[in-house]
């Protein structure tokens, strides 16, 4: 099982800790030694704590309970 990075984000706690979530998408070998067709997206933080996908907003810490919301991606305009 292979993970790969493909984004990154930051979320806030409800009291305005800022945490780096980190995305990864996984590939899962079927029985055949293939890789499956639907890949696995997963979260952790920068420090590897795992991290659940509640909503597209809002994310939960697994071992505290801590409830996060995702920052909005700011663009830069030119």
């Amino acid at each position: 099982m292979a993970a790969v990075l493909v984004g990154q984000f930051h979320a806030r706690d409800a009291e305005g800790r800022v945490y780096s979530v980190h995305e990864f998408q996984e590939s899962i070998p079927s029985a055949d030694g293939f890789t499956g067709s639907e890949p696995v997206v997963t979260y952790k933080l920068a420090i590897g704590d795992r991290v659940s996908k509640v909503s597209e907003t809002e994310f939960l810490l697994v071992q505290s309970g801590t409830t996060l919301i995702r920052e909005p991606e700011h663009t830069v305009a030119s």
